[in-house]
């Protein structure tokens, strides 16, 4: 339905730019980038017909380039006269809300086994999973314009008559099919001049990979509430994302500004059509510096809410003292504290049997760790301080009493 709807359209009237110049490519966008101040203290806001819009198309599929993008467009672009919507999509990543922990939100070994990306949003909201068969919207507007029901009724407006797929929006503003398969959720950033708000879309997403990447691990932080979800391939295998972001393109240009209404092929004419992006400093001068900072460490890991981690982990009978019988179970207890995403604060709990056995390394482990992030750097640091302990002997591997405990600080570390 969304091919045929495309054919109907007068192509020449929709104004597909398959180009823009070099270095002058953000004023050919159509978009005034300095910022009006004054004007919006003013709070003086144009009627609704002086209102164009556009879809740009990102040509990345890179997450660090797209976040960046997006936040050199919040931050930069003047979006009183022109809103915009943004379509982007990427390569297998996880993307964790402002505000999130990424070692409870994500499986950060199998995204390091697997080079699957990890990146920290500006916007709030919880964790997602990206990958080619995800299409990823977002919604610019002037602040005072900002309107999240308008943008998501849009979309299940966009998914009935491209596909005829009935949605409902859910009090969390999940876009919901079926009655329960959620295949969109929903973020947003508003500043002072201007607000945007993003969706993801799921068309045939790797609901195998998507559930791996976001598995759970215990700690005192709050966690993304998790929900059932459904690619719309599912119930229209002719859906592709590339189909989906057509429709999606037309119903957002056939529709006003400010009013949820059909203002079909005389409403495109009015609009700037579909415009292909390429997120380059060439494009946008400072984006690159942006898209190292997001990529940074400390950005995606450093920016992490203080939080702590408790395990208890039997310690094997063959490790216990031999000549000893003990009434009570043997176990090992690691808390960890961990702020900026270094670690803070360690305390053991060791019990009788391992030091009975000839464990004696608790001051060193906690003296090592302190300030390491909480990583396989932490490992590397513990398996070195024990191994310090040696130095004066002919040793130089850890017994099987230091090499348990190395093995339930990994766990602590790496197992979700």
């Amino acid at each position: 339905m969304a091919h045929s709807m495309m054919k109907k359209m007068n192509m020449s009237s929709v104004c597909v730019m398959m180009g823009v110049t070099r270095r002058v490519c953000v004023r050919s966008l159509g978009t005034d980038t300095s910022k009006t101040v004054t004007k919006k203290k003013e709070n003086i806001l144009p009627p609704e017909g002086e209102i164009t819009k556009s879809v740009f198309m990102s040509q990345s599929t890179d997450i660090y380039t797209n976040l960046a993008l997006e936040d050199w467009m919040y931050r930069n672009m003047d979006f009183t006269n022109h809103h915009v919507m943004m379509v982007w999509r990427n390569e297998p990543c996880v993307v964790i809300g402002r505000h999130q922990n990424p070692w409870l939100e994500a499986n950060i070994p199998l995204l390091s086994e697997r080079e699957i990306a990890l990146a920290r949003r500006n916007s709030g909201g919880g964790t997602v999973y990206h990958d080619r068969g995800n299409l990823n919207v977002t919604f610019f507007t002037p602040r005072e314009r900002y309107d999240r029901k308008y943008n998501l009724e849009l979309i299940k407006r966009a998914l009935f008559r491209g596909f005829g797929i009935k949605s409902v929006i859910n009090e969390r503003q999940d876009i919901i099919i079926r009655d329960k398969y959620k295949v969109s959720g929903t973020a947003a950033k508003l500043g002072r001049l201007t607000g945007y708000h993003h969706c993801t879309l799921l068309v045939n997403a790797n609901k195998a990979d998507l559930s791996r990447a976001l598995a759970k691990r215990e700690t005192n932080a709050t966690a993304s509430t998790r929900s059932a979800v459904a690619n719309l391939a599912e119930v229209d295998n002719k859906i592709t994302v590339d189909s989906l972001q057509t429709a999606l393109g037309y119903e957002y240009l056939r529709t006003p500004a400010m009013r949820l209404e059909d203002g079909g092929q005389n409403q495109i004419s009015k609009q700037r059509g579909f415009q292909f992006i390429n997120p380059t400093d060439d494009w946008f001068p400072g984006l690159a510096e942006l898209k190292n900072d997001l990529k940074s460490w400390d950005w995606c890991f450093g920016r992490t809410p203080d939080f702590s981690v408790s395990r208890t982990f039997p310690v094997p009978a063959e490790l216990l003292a031999p000549s000893k019988v003990y009434s009570a179970t043997q176990e090992l207890v690691i808390n960890m504290t961990v702020v900026k995403g270094l670690i803070n604060d360690v305390t053991l709990s060791i019990p009788p049997g391992l030091v009975e056995s000839g464990f004696h390394g608790e001051a060193s482990v906690i003296t090592h760790l302190k300030g390491k992030r909480f990583t396989s750097e932490a490992l590397s640091a513990l398996q070195e301080a024990m191994l310090t302990r040696h130095l004066t002997s002919d040793v130089n591997k850890l017994d099987d009493r230091e090499q348990f405990v190395a093995k339930c600080f990994d766990q602590v570390v790496n197992t979700v």
